[in-house]
């Protein structure tokens, strides 16, 4: 059932049949980013957020929402003062967990820039990515069971509320649009995945529009006890704000995450029957796996190289034609050094090297839509921002790292190239060229 009229009518959204864009023929239609929301550590608005990306510094800050008096970690970064029931309302506000809640806002925020008002509602769809579904709301579930709550203690909407697929069911409900919808769980490539494959469902001409991205609340005492034992956070409790350090050879470990990332992805010929101005055209998609271990990456960065190849020959351009990479960068040792292996094998000639994740931390599953959303604000704004906390390098990192000030993009294509790489052997890299929107268009806390 479609949430209320009322409820859409906030977000402008009306019913309505805009008309079936099909691939011609082969031909594909191509794909253009019309809207983007980012809910990160770093602010609430796209502008804020490139702020601060620009400002090469950490939002990393001591956690809120969770004891850590007793664990071994006790930083991360959060995101503050959204308001879910703005969006959503109280009563489902209640009932939702904070990974709705964040993807609920962060797509409304894409809706609203995208000015998407008239759609065919069998021909939108929504696709998510997340890497654990609702962690806090199962937590607390296992708690009350293991001390006896059976009965008034349970919550009886804990399945609802915590299952993998609520966030994009509750954005479907949200827009009434009754498309294709759903969840893809690759854990750290989660949120590109869901850009990638919402775009080849326009692509091949099942829909019109996609509401696509990440979302991710992973901090509970378990995920933050799991990952210190798996020797993958960094344990700067003393200094938080130096702790996520991309490419840095003193690098201990990635910095916990929350946040939420989204875009509207349009038909090239729907945007234009709107006048809709884009902030980018994905053009490729290249997408494999390892096959190797579980959670190490391939040392030598094969798998990663050849997914960026496959990116790069979908978009009908080479590695010459890429302005900067929006690495994956995730501040692990192993990670780290994979990826920079994977980028020498494909680029001799090293365009700059940036990630958002010095600055706002590892969001899992919306990483990936994150760092697409900081590629395409690079574009518009014909910047690379530097990665916070980069001081020094190792010998088996040898390639181009935007540091100390942004980098202004050099002439040529305006494409660039945004990575994520999963737990699973999960790679994806994402092709985007820039489009027409620009970041004068924004205010700092617009």
């Amino acid at each position: 059932m479609a949430w209320p009229r009322r409820v859409r009518g906030r977000l402008g959204i009306v019913d309505g049949k805009a008309g079936q864009v099909k691939s011609r023929g082969s031909e594909p239609v191509e794909v253009a980013v019309t809207g983007m929301g980012v809910l990160t550590s770093a602010g609430n608005s796209l502008a804020d957020f490139w702020a601060a990306l620009c400002a090469g510094k950490s939002t990393a800050a001591p956690l809120v929402q969770v004891d850590t008096r007793e664990l071994p970690v006790r930083f991360g970064c959060e995101v503050t003062d959204f308001d879910p029931v703005a969006v959503l309302g109280r009563k489902v506000a209640r009932r939702t967990d904070r990974v709705t809640q964040l993807a609920s806002v962060a797509g409304a925020a894409a809706l609203a820039d995208a000015g998407v008002t008239d759609v065919d509602v069998a021909r939108a769809g929504v696709v998510v990515g997340l890497g654990f579904g609702g962690p806090a709301t199962f937590e607390n579930a296992a708690v009350s069971a293991a001390t006896g709550g059976k009965g008034a203690r349970m919550n009886a909407l804990a399945i609802p509320m915590g299952m993998a697929n609520a966030p994009a069911a509750h954005l479907a409900m949200l827009t009434g649009w009754t498309g294709p919808n759903l969840t893809i769980a690759a854990a750290c490539a989660s949120g590109a995945h869901a850009i990638g494959e919402a775009a080849r469902l326009i692509r091949d001409g099942t829909a019109d529009v996609v509401l696509a991205g990440g979302t991710e609340a992973p901090f509970t005492v378990c995920n933050i006890v799991n990952f210190h034992h798996l020797r993958a956070l960094s344990v700067r409790n003393d200094d938080p704000a130096r702790a996520s350090r991309p490419f840095d050879r003193q690098r201990d470990g990635f910095v916990l995450a929350e946040g939420a990332a989204f875009v509207l992805l349009e038909s090239v010929p729907h945007a234009r029957a709107r006048a809709a101005r884009t902030w980018g055209y994905l053009l490729g998609y290249g997408r494999n796996n390892d096959a190797w271990d579980i959670v190490k990456p391939r040392a030598d960065g094969a798998g990663a190289a050849a997914c960026m190849r496959l990116a790069l020959e979908e978009s009908g351009l080479s590695e010459r034609d890429v302005l900067f990479i929006t690495a994956h960068g995730t501040s692990t040792a192993l990670n780290d050094r994979a990826e920079a292996q994977a980028i020498s094998r494909l680029f001799p000639s090293c365009p700059p090297v940036t990630s958002p994740k010095g600055c706002v931390g590892h969001s899992i599953g919306a990483a990936g839509a994150v760092g697409f959303a900081a590629t395409c604000l690079g574009l518009a704004a014909g910047q690379v921002p530097p990665i916070a906390n980069y001081e020094s390098s190792e010998p088996e990192i040898d390639i181009n790292i935007a540091t100390g000030q942004s980098i202004t993009c050099k002439s040529g294509a305006k494409m660039a190239v945004s990575n994520s790489f999963g737990f699973g052997g999960n790679n994806v890299c994402l092709a985007v060229r820039g489009g027409e929107r620009r970041l004068s268009e924004l205010s700092v806390s617009e």
